[in-house]
């Protein structure tokens, strides 16, 4: 779990540009989320079928599924962010269940399962990736950065 910054930290470059926003902890809300991304993107020069929007796209897809199926508090919602910094893009999938961390070592699963590829598929196509515990409230903020290429 590498990082182009710090996540604990104020960062010291403001992003470029900015999109954040709650969706519901449901499949419709993880749906919508990866839906807007995928347009935020777009807007910002990124087309639909770039490399980089189809790598962010998936990637969202993966942490917001996580966030309702794992993260889910009922009543709560979870919220994304995506920055655009010089060097990187930088998505962030918070949700409000601490005690759900991701594991540090990712296990592999099963050749027949049905689950449990989703954070080994952010990790290989992540330049970087990692999660951060919220310090003043309950949850945590799942995070991968790409750069262009």
């Amino acid at each position: 779990m590498t990082s182009l910054r710090n996540p604990n930290t104020p960062e010291a470059i403001a992003p470029l540009r900015e999109f954040a926003m709650r969706f519901s902890s449901t499949p419709r809300g993880a749906r919508l989320a990866r839906r807007l991304v995928c347009h935020r993107l777009d807007e910002w020069g990124y087309g639909y079928d770039s490399p980089l929007n189809e790598t962010l796209t998936l990637i969202t897809a993966e942490l917001a599924s996580n966030a309702v199926r794992h993260g889910r508090v009922p009543g709560r919602d979870f919220a994304v962010r995506l920055a655009e910094y010089p060097d990187a893009l930088r998505i962030e999938v918070s949700d409000t269940r601490t005690e759900r961390m991701p594991p540090a070592a990712l296990p592999r699963p099963a050749a027949d399962a049905a689950s449990g590829r989703g954070l080994l598929l952010v990790a290989a196509l992540a330049d970087g990736w990692g999660t951060s515990p919220h310090s003043a409230a309950p949850g945590k903020t799942v995070w991968a950065e790409c750069r262009p290429r």
